[in-house]
């Protein structure tokens, strides 16, 4: 079972989430290095302190990054204002239900928040990004895999099978490529944790 988080409380803590590694999480950095990946107008799904949203701004790349978390949209755009990247953008929204964007993006990232959603919001979530895109955009899901955690770990994040997320981001997508990949924690809080996971990449019919 998904554990319910406060994500403003989250972010309002002294130390910051463990998720919050100071960068992009290494799949996604060697992928937006990747000359031809990302395209036209990028949306930075579930942002936090927006790592990805102004890693991509700083390429060139117009982006918008939304979080539930009005504290980790301040500090978004704060930064974003500090590194003077005015392609970069930020607004607090649910995710899961978001408006007001249709057909605007043509990649869009999503670096651990699928795995973070309750169940009865994942559908929701994939339904509004495909909302969100344009014709043939590409969808990137970084989520976690089995084994992620310990059974006897208590609620967490979802972990799921390969299968359980084609058969998830299908229902909506179509899923081209789900491959292996390590998810970054900053835990302990003088190192990092790589986790075991899953790369999606899917597209939205054009």
């Amino acid at each position: 079972m998904t554990q319910r988080i406060d994500w403003d409380e989250e972010y309002r803590a002294e130390e910051a989430p463990p998720w919050n590694i100071g960068a992009p999480q290494p799949e996604f950095a060697a992928l937006i290095d990747d000359e031809g990946t990302v395209r036209g107008e990028v949306l930075d799904a579930g942002c936090g302190y927006a790592e990805l949203a102004l890693a991509l701004a700083a390429r060139g790349h117009t982006v918008v990054g939304i979080d539930m978390s009005p504290t980790a949209i301040a500090a978004a755009t704060a930064a974003a204002e500090d590194r003077g990247l005015t392609n970069a953008t930020f607004d607090a929204a649910d995710i899961s239900s978001l408006v007001g964007y249709d057909g605007r993006f043509t990649t869009i990232f999503d670096s651990g928040l699928l795995h973070a959603l309750p169940d009865e919001r994942r559908e929701p979530y994939l339904q509004a990004m495909h909302r969100a895109a344009a014709p043939d955009a590409r969808f990137f899901i970084l989520a976690f895999g089995t084994g992620a955690f310990a059974e006897n770990a208590g609620p967490g994040p979802t972990q799921f099978t390969e299968e359980q997320l084609r058969d998830e981001v299908s229902r909506h997508w179509q899923v081209e490529q789900i491959r292996a990949a390590r998810l970054h924690s900053a835990i302990p809080v003088d190192g990092r944790t790589q986790l075991p996971g899953h790369l999606v990449v899917a597209r939205k019919a054009g």
